[in-house]
């Protein structure tokens, strides 16, 4: 692709032929996210084989919608930043405690409806509240979003959480053989094929995967060619106070990762996300949501493994990432099409999953050496953060006798971590300092703040 100076490189057009390959790459990344949710909650509701494919597809055509309308965007809806969308993973046990105790599917959708319109109602909060996301909270949530994919990837490279063949050497073998490739390709390959070094490592190994027995595609042939998800197939939405509640908490969490990522994503591709731009990304991200109630899926969010992808190929259009909303919605519509996807075997994902998870972390890297660590407590704020950000991700029962509520916060390592660095950052960069230390203004300077931000504080001082 090329440069030029009226246009920049988040929104420049890459030939059609660029567009299909980066967008599928995109697609493969984030696809067995995508679909472990539904997978998971229709799982624990004992559903049958037919309404989990049901989901599944419903899911995939939402996913591409909802990124669709992240990339693009129409008037107030949209960051216009290189942005895929999934089902959150946080929503995954309250929706199955919903399902599970009564409520049934309807239930989870009304409370999904209403977290959405929660989301629409409360972008514009979020988005004043940019400015206590200085390079000091931004960088360490960027690599505490990186840290905590990586068991993500180790898991599918060791066959996937409930394989038979867990751990075993073969599977372990064909993760390193397509990290080896992508390896290969991004260092040795001419320009063009580097960046789709993550797409190339997954077809040789998928090539090598075939006739070692990993995997097969006889579900391709039981998929129907054509499956198109109709408004309340399940029936229509019930809204039962508990469950909307539960779902109002994931709601909050899910705006902070998503807040998170929107920042990581404008950091990488040199478009810095406003005040502004920041709403309208969480008011897209609650509209999805509100879709997702009424087409049978599940509340939508970023997906932070794709903001690996876009560091690691420095591929910065958007229109990629459209692409590959595009390429979704046909897996939607052709559940054949999504089959063929989901054949992909574990290994050979966690293979990619390592490098591009391992570049989200490192940004978090690159962003922090913009804060000053001399003569302030910025080391501590990025130490606890971490700290507490991993611990659900180390020990992920650690917080099992704790209220609901508090369980759907603090299990996700990257909304815990992010909250942790938000109130520190508050507590030791932007309360009125102990005599003998750094003075205010000195002080968010050191965090990294913003200038607006420093300006202010000398304002307060005088």
């Amino acid at each position: 692709m090329t440069t030029t100076a009226s246009v920049h490189p988040v929104d420049e057009v890459p030939p059609v032929r660029q567009l299909a390959a980066f967008g599928l790459q995109h697609v493969l990344a984030m696809y067995a996210g995508a679909v472990a949710v539904p997978l998971i909650v229709g799982s624990a509701m004992k559903l049958s084989a037919a309404d989990l494919a049901y989901l599944i597809t419903a899911d995939l055509l939402v996913c591409g919608i909802a990124t669709l309308i992240q990339c693009i965007g129409f008037w107030r809806f949209g960051v216009r930043l290189p942005i895929m969308q999934g089902c959150t993973f946080a929503a995954v046990s309250p929706m199955v405690l919903i399902g599970t105790t009564g409520g049934g599917l309807p239930a989870i959708y009304g409370s999904v409806i209403v977290a959405g319109l929660a989301i629409m109602l409360l972008a514009p909060v979020f988005g004043k509240l940019l400015r206590f996301f200085p390079p000091l909270v931004t960088g360490t949530v960027i690599l505490i979003i990186g840290l905590s994919l990586l068991p993500v990837a180790g898991n599918w490279a060791a066959g996937g959480v409930g394989a038979a063949d867990f751990g075993e050497p073969k599977n372990l073998g064909l993760a390193a053989f397509v990290l080896l490739v992508v390896l290969g390709v991004q260092r040795f390959a001419p320009v063009f094929l580097s960046r789709i070094a993550v797409l190339t490592g997954i077809l040789v190994g998928l090539a090598v995967a075939v006739p070692f027995g990993f995997t097969d595609f006889d579900g391709v042939g039981d998929a129907d060619w054509l499956g198109v998800s109709t408004p309340f197939h399940f029936g229509a939405p019930t809204f039962e106070f508990s469950a909307i509640v539960s779902m109002l908490v994931v709601a909050l969490v899910t705006m902070t990762e998503t807040t998170g990522d929107l920042i990581a994503v404008g950091e990488m591709t040199d478009r810095k996300v406003e005040p502004r731009s920041l709403a309208d990304g969480l008011r897209a991200d609650g509209l999805s949501t509100v879709l997702g109630g009424v087409f049978n899926t599940f509340p939508y969010t970023a997906y932070a493994q794709n903001v690996g992808l876009v560091g690691m190929t420095r591929v910065r259009s958007r229109w990629v990432v459209a692409a590959a909303g595009g390429i979704l919605v046909l897996l939607g519509l052709l559940p054949k099409l999504g089959a063929v996807v989901a054949a992909i075997p574990a290994p050979v994902l966690g293979g990619a999953g390592l490098v591009m998870f391992g570049t989200v972390a490192a940004s978090g890297l690159r962003t922090l050496t913009q804060v000053d660590f001399k003569g302030n407590n910025n080391l501590t704020v990025v130490a606890v953060s971490v700290a507490v950000g991993m611990l659900p991700v180390g020990v992920p029962t650690v917080y099992e006798k704790f209220p609901d509520w508090f369980q759907t916060v603090m299990n996700s390592g990257i909304s815990a971590g992010c909250l942790t660095a938000i109130v520190l950052n508050l507590l030791f960069n932007h309360l009125p300092s102990k005599a003998g230390s750094v003075a205010p203004e000195a002080a968010v300077l050191a965090g990294g703040g913003a200038e607006e931000t420093v300006e202010k504080s000398r304002e307060e001082v005088v």
